[in-house]
């Protein structure tokens, strides 16, 4: 991201729409907006194999804790994570308040990543919870890309992605294949498949349509 911001600099400096003056209201208003787009990348990293190949290392634990939170990939700028942040840019939020209110939705979301946290009964109807979050984490068929929210539940119950416990306990990790205790496995594995299908492709609109499916049983 850092490597961007001359790009985003001109980016702000050419295009923005607006030159907003911030103040308490254009702040909430540039977070709440931030999380929304962070909604949309999380859930097209669920369904796009370019995108799936960095996200799986975040979802390729078989535990749920502060670790878990951890394991992220190095290929998020190369997949283009940042290109989701671009409305904020060119509305006329500057690049490094942008990179700011990332920061801190991220950090909000390093929280719910355990299995310790209290149910929220009140606050988890509005914001992503631990629970939720759990469940997003989780195999189980009826938890498969649910709960995508970074900071508010409210985008899963919107447009449809929500969902809560049946009581059936989460059991984590990925559906694709159990990954082994290894940075390389987990970081390069992803690439070395999608890479695998794609030469497999007889067409390079075959291998363009892939990259942009929805990620499936991978060996």
């Amino acid at each position: 991201m850092l490597a961007l911001m001359p790009f985003f600099y001109w980016l702000h400096a050419t295009f923005a729409i607006f030159t907003i003056e911030l103040t308490v209201l254009t702040v909430i208003f540039a977070f709440i907006f931030q999380d929304f787009l962070y909604y949309w990348f999380h859930r097209a990293s669920h369904q796009c194999n370019w995108l799936w190949a960095a996200h799986v290392v975040h979802h390729s634990s078989t535990n749920m804790n502060f670790s878990t939170a951890m394991r992220q990939s190095l290929f998020y700028p190369i997949v283009g994570m940042w290109v989701f942040w671009l409305p904020l840019i060119i509305l006329g939020y500057t690049p490094q308040l942008v990179l700011a209110i990332v920061a801190l939705n991220l950090a909000f979301q390093f929280f719910v990543h355990t299995e310790l946290g209290p149910e929220f009964r009140v606050l988890g109807k509005v914001f992503n919870t631990p629970v939720h979050h759990c469940l997003h984490h989780a195999k189980n068929p009826q938890y498969v890309d649910k709960n995508y929210a970074g900071v508010l539940i409210i985008w899963d119950k919107a447009f449809g992605t929500f969902v809560k416990s049946n009581g059936e306990s989460p059991s984590y990790g990925v559906t694709d294949r159990e990954y082994a205790v290894s940075f390389f496995d987990v970081v390069f594995t992803p690439w070395r498949i999608l890479v695998s299908n794609l030469q497999k492709q007889k067409s390079a609109t075959a291998a363009i349509k892939l990259l942009f499916n929805k990620p499936g049983n991978l060996k």
